[in-house]
């Protein structure tokens, strides 16, 4: 039997190295000889996916590529003209990998690269060695097909808040273009330029690798293949991997709380009773907006579990910490949580989110309703997705994309209503009983037969058929 070596290069971001980390382990349980090429700095992050296939016939392999930025993209820094320095400086320094990489390539003769999508150069490099390139964005389906019929299309609308359709899809979905990107101005003028080298790398790629299932977005599958026309297989949701409470403890970073302190909480509250809460790693909650939901939390009087930075604990009212703690109403975990955890566990019923894919697909895989906050990247897009397409949630209101990565401007009467409305008994039910259907779903994509296994298989074979053609 023919064994293909697939290699795997993330971005060095969070919300990137945790699916493409659990894909490698995915890889490795179905034989593949699998490498992760990644940075001095990123390295540990990939220790427990490897030592997950120890027993496998090809482990998971790691080589280690020098990287001058030296860093991973995560910054707390609250001055937004300093964060964008950066990120401009460690988009530029990007480019460094490439010559790196291509000598591994050229060393080591893999049969694929899934490589993630700031790193276009990859698809010369894969073209150059007469190997297919697969891109991994880190979105879904339907993410893509609506970017795509609005980069070819165009909104055609007099102002920025006059709601528009986006045309061509299966669905009647409305925007606005404060809804939309918006990277104006000389300090994201690098990041541009890689998004648009984004663009063409992806339309060279062999196929594309998307962390979803089929039973989630069915029409948008049929569309990005039909109508946008890309190979694509969908393999997710891949943080369905995480099997064990270990796994789901340690996915992505060491948790901040303790394991029998955080289920002990849990387990002590009613079935479907708790709200969670959590913004991910990125986006930058303001101190105003952190007084906001804080007090919309407390008026709601409902069971809680909020996720907050460390350098934002600061910002909560006076008192508010001791209030719900001794009423027994609130768990604030400060730092890194355990989200596939939480939001797997039977007492939770919803969840505000910020809906990055990552966040969306642990949501749907909890089988939990969704209070849908979008600040940046695609998830306006997600956010629609989850609220009008598979109708698992209700969207906080009028918020606008955010250049900044913040998160601000929501009065605590909208949230509260947000809340009040996924948490409730009729309205809020009916979402969770949609969301517990799509969770079963998840969970049978994955298996031996489902729509996820097979495309992996389609994957497999395809890649196979390339190395021996």
């Amino acid at each position: 039997m023919i064994t293909c070596h697939v290699v795997l290069l993330p971005f060095m971001a969070y919300g990137h190295m945790i699916p493409m980390a659990d894909m490698a382990v995915l890889f490795a349980s179905r034989g593949l000889q699998t490498t992760i090429v990644t940075t001095p700095s990123s390295a540990h992050q990939f220790t427990k996916p490897i030592q997950k296939t120890v027993d496998y016939t090809h482990p998971i392999t790691l080589h280690i590529i020098d990287f001058k930025a030296g860093s991973s993209l995560v910054t707390d820094n609250k001055d937004q003209t300093v964060a964008n320095e950066y990120l401009t400086k460690f988009m530029e320094a990007i480019s460094t990998l490439q010559e790196p990489f291509e000598q591994f390539i050229e060393q080591y003769q893999p049969d694929c690269i899934v490589s993630d999508m700031f790193f276009p150069w990859t698809v010369d490099i894969a073209a150059k060695f007469n190997i297919p390139r697969i891109l991994f964005n880190g979105t879904g389906f339907f993410a893509q097909c609506a970017f795509e019929a609005i980069r070819v299309y165009g909104p055609t609308v007099s102002s920025d808040t006059e709601p528009f359709v986006v045309p061509h899809l299966p669905h009647e979905i409305k925007l606005t273009k404060k809804q939309l990107p918006q990277f104006e101005g000389e300090e994201f003028k690098v990041f541009l330029k890689v998004l648009m080298q984004a663009a063409e790398a992806e339309a060279k790629s062999y196929g594309v690798i998307i962390n979803s299932f089929y039973e989630l977005e069915p029409e948008y599958v049929r569309h990005y293949r039909e109508v946008v026309k890309r190979k694509a297989w969908h393999v997710g949701p891949v943080s369905l991997c995480s099997k064990s409470t270990e796994d789901k403890l340690e996915r992505g970073k060491k948790s901040s709380i303790d394991e029998d302190v955080c289920l002990k909480w849990l387990e002590s509250k009613p079935h479907g009773s708790v709200i969670y809460v959590s913004f991910g790693t990125i986006v930058k909650v303001t101190s105003s907006q952190m007084y906001e939901i804080a007090m919309a939390l407390e008026a709601c009087d409902v069971n809680f579990v909020w996720v907050v930075k460390n350098d934002q604990e600061t910002s909560m009212p006076e008192g508010f910490e001791a209030r719900v703690e001794a009423k027994g109403k609130g768990l604030i975990i400060k730092g890194w949580a355990p989200q596939v955890l939480i939001l797997d566990h039977e007492s939770v019923g919803g969840f505000v989110t910020h809906c990055g894919w990552n966040s969306v697909l642990e949501g749907v895989s909890g089988g939990v309703a969704m209070v849908a906050w979008p600040v940046m990247a695609e998830q306006f897009y997600n956010a629609k997705l989850v609220t009008d397409v598979l109708q698992i949630g209700v969207s906080i209101g009028d918020v606008e994309w955010s250049a900044a990565s913040t998160c601000d401007g929501v009065k605590r009467e909208v949230i509260e209503s947000a809340v009040a409305r996924v948490m409730g008994v009729e309205e809020g039910e009916d979402m969770r009983i949609r969301a517990r259907e799509l969770k079963e779903k998840a969970n049978t994509a994955i298996e031996k037969g489902g729509s996820s296994y097979s495309d992996l298989t389609a994957f497999i074979e395809n890649i196979t058929t390339f190395k021996s053609g």
